[in-house]
């Protein structure tokens, strides 16, 4: 192995130990947030709210193909949220067998009271970085991630 190709393998490993531990704290947060939403809210029935709170109302089925679980895994994650008041259900207007899901307004207030939170710490502790480092780290980011993406 060359100088240079030893120096690439050696940055590709870097970027995948920076990435597990990006992973890690990704994971940790998450908790944190849904526990910021509601105490009893698991981390995955905080990403099936905020699905909902982004791309609701929608149907069970489609919430399961969303999230790859099957009918009855994201039933009881809906019950959890509709019991805790974050998410309701009604009829669809075009068939009113269908039932759709949507964030309640609850769930969204509780949602936007956390991303605000988050937003503003995440911004200051990122107060150092100049607005071209940001955009230059959100392109990359975002390059790597299509880079990627097929994974």
């Amino acid at each position: 192995m060359s100088a240079g190709s030893t120096t690439r393998y050696d940055d590709l490993r870097r970027i995948e130990a920076e990435v597990g531990t990006l992973i890690r704290r990704v994971k940790r947060v998450m908790g944190e947030r849904a526990r910021e939403v509601h105490p009893d809210l698991h981390p995955m029935t905080y990403f099936i709210l905020t699905h909902l709170a982004k791309q609701g109302p929608m149907r069970a089925a489609d919430l399961s193909d969303a999230f790859g679980m099957d009918k009855g895994g994201v039933s009881r994650q809906v019950q959890t949220l509709v019991d805790l008041g974050l998410v309701e259900r009604r009829p669809a207007a075009e068939d009113r067998r269908a039932i759709l899901l949507d964030a309640s307004e609850e769930g969204r207030t509780r949602l936007e009271t956390v991303a605000r939170s988050r937003s503003d710490r995440f911004d200051r502790r990122l107060g150092g970085w100049s607005d071209d480092e940001l955009s230059a780290f959100a392109a990359q980011l975002a390059a790597y991630n299509q880079a990627l993406s097929d994974d």
